[in-house]
This record gives structure tokens, C-alpha cells and sequence, in this order.
């Protein structure tokens, strides 16, 4: 067997001391490339660093000041209510200028949005509603641009009956059919007419006969009569029949069983005017 060179022997030990370098720092040499791969675990690729964990900061808002002013907290039915509402910056009093204020009522165990706008430059707005009965209003705010939500406590505003109240609540009968003895809501006779109408747009109770009638309510005179009056037709100073005034000497009244509800003129000159509203 042939010795070796010396020069041979050299790079021969150069290349194993190479290798073995290789192998302990966990370097793999191919093709004249050098590639890195983990100590003891050849193949397998590390696991990569965790993200940082990202927390999400919510914006800053600040707490507004919400007023609300109702000037008159009773009205007649028919009438419309004045809300103001004005929303701002409690620390510096400046008005808050952004997000929406609305008009709620109370209705059916819940607030209901009656109307919604957007805060103008003064963080001040005017709404006027016209409630059919006595509701419990509020005013909320809608906060944006920083400013926080906000909401006024509930305010009852009562609506007491009116004359346009018992008038609206007569027309709605129109048609229906006259049956003695009746008091609706489907078929009626003189006196349940106006004794359903009433108690239903005023909560006045009034008694199953047209004589009776004439003495509940105030007097008025023929020519202070106004629309939702009683008229009792009298026969002497009996009453035999009765309607409701309806404006234009004009009336609603059940007429006979020949008829249904209807308007129609004022025929006779004998009657009483009786103010109930």
C-alpha cells in the first residue's frame, strides 16, 4: 500500500477537521452551499417566534351634559308640545356639536323614537310633537366624536280631552248601523252613539237615554256652541234625541233604524247645547 504525500495527508485532515466542525454547529454543506439547520435535529424547520400580542385600546369618551325643557306639560288633544333639548360640554359649557339627539315616548312597555335629528351648531335642537294621549317623553343623545352616550329621565305630559278629540272619535263610526238598545262599538242606537263616543275620546260616562243626558255637562247657549258639544232634541223639555256637534250647524248623530251614522244638518230649532270637554 502506497504512503500518502505529506500534501495530500494535510488537505485530507483539513476536510475531516471541516466536517466534523460542520456537524457540531449543525451546518449541512451541499453542492457547495451552505445551509443552516438545527443541532440534533436535522430536516426540521424551527418554530417561528410568537407575534406580539396586539390589545385593543378603546377611544376615549367623554361623559356630555344632556338638558331638556318642556314649557308647558299640559295641552289640549289636538295641540302640539314644544321639547327643547341642548347637549354640551359640562367642564367648559361649550356646545357639543356632533351626534344625534331624539324624541322618545313611552308606549307599549318600551320608548319608541318619535323623531331623530342630528345636533346642530349650538348642540341644540327643537322638537314639537303632537301626542294623541298623555304619554312620558324623554330626550337621549347619541354620542360621537368622543362624547358618550346620554339620556334625560322620562316627563308626563298630559293630554286632556278636547271638542277636536270628541269629533274625531264620532267620525270614526261612519256607516255603521243604527239597532235600537245599541252602544257599539259595532251598531248603535242615538244615545249608546254618543255614550260610546264620549267615554272613549274623554273618558265621560254618560247614561243609556237621550232625556238623561241633557243634565250631565255645563249649559252653553246655541250660538257659543262648539264642535264636540252635545245637542239634545227635545219634545217640549224632554229629550228624545241626541248628536254631536259638528261645526257649520252641522252635527254626527245615529238618526234611525232606517239610517246609519252619519253628518248631517241640524233640522230642528228645539234642543239644549251640553259641554262635556
Amino acid at each position: 500500500m502506497r504512503e500518502l504525500s505529506s500534501g495530500r495527508r494535510r488537505r485530507l485532515s483539513a476536510n475531516t477537521g471541516n466536517i466534523a466542525l460542520s456537524t457540531a454547529l449543525g451546518l449541512c454543506l451541499c453542492a457547495g452551499q451552505l445551509a443552516v439547520t438545527p443541532a440534533g435535529s436535522a430536516g426540521s424547520a424551527a418554530p417561528a417566534a410568537p407575534a406580539p400580542a396586539m390589545t385593543e385600546v378603546a377611544a376615549a369618551t367623554k361623559k356630555p351634559r344632556l338638558d331638556m325643557s318642556i314649557p308647558d306639560r299640559s295641552i289640549t288633544w289636538g295641540s302640539k308640545v314644544k321639547v327643547v333639548a341642548r347637549v354640551y360640554d359640562p367642564a367648559t359649557g361649550k356646545a357639543v356639536t356632533t351626534g344625534t339627539i331624539r324624541l322618545q315616548g313611552w308606549r307599549d312597555g318600551a320608548y319608541r323614537t318619535w323623531q331623530s335629528r342630528k345636533v346642530d351648531k349650538d348642540g341644540r335642537l327643537t322638537f314639537y310633537s303632537k301626542p294623541g294621549r298623555t304619554a312620558t317623553m324623554r330626550v337621549t343623545y347619541a354620542g360621537s366624536g368622543g362624547w358618550a352616550n346620554a339620556a334625560k329621565a322620562g316627563v308626563v305630559v298630559t293630554v286632556k280631552a278636547s271638542g277636536a278629540k270628541v269629533l274625531a272619535e264620532a267620525q270614526r263610526h261612519k256607516g255603521k248601523r243604527y239597532v235600537f238598545g245599541s252602544s257599539g262599538p259595532d251598531t248603535f242606537d242615538c244615545s249608546g252613539y254618543t255614550m260610546y263616543v264620549y267615554r272613549k275620546a274623554a273618558g265621560k260616562k254618560l247614561p243609556h237615554k237621550a232625556n238623561s243626558q241633557q243634565k250631565y255637562g255645563k249649559a252653553v247657549s246655541k250660538s257659543g256652541k262648539r264642535v264636540g258639544d252635545l245637542i239634545v232634541f227635545r219634545s217640549g223639555s224632554y229629550g228624545t234625541h241626541v248628536a254631536i256637534y259638528a261645526g257649520g250647524n252641522y252635527m254626527w248623530a245615529a238618526p234611525n233604524s232606517k239610517s246609519v251614522v252619519k253628518k248631517q244638518k241640524i233640522y230642528s230649532s228645539n234642543y239644549v247645547v251640553r259641554r262635556l270637554v
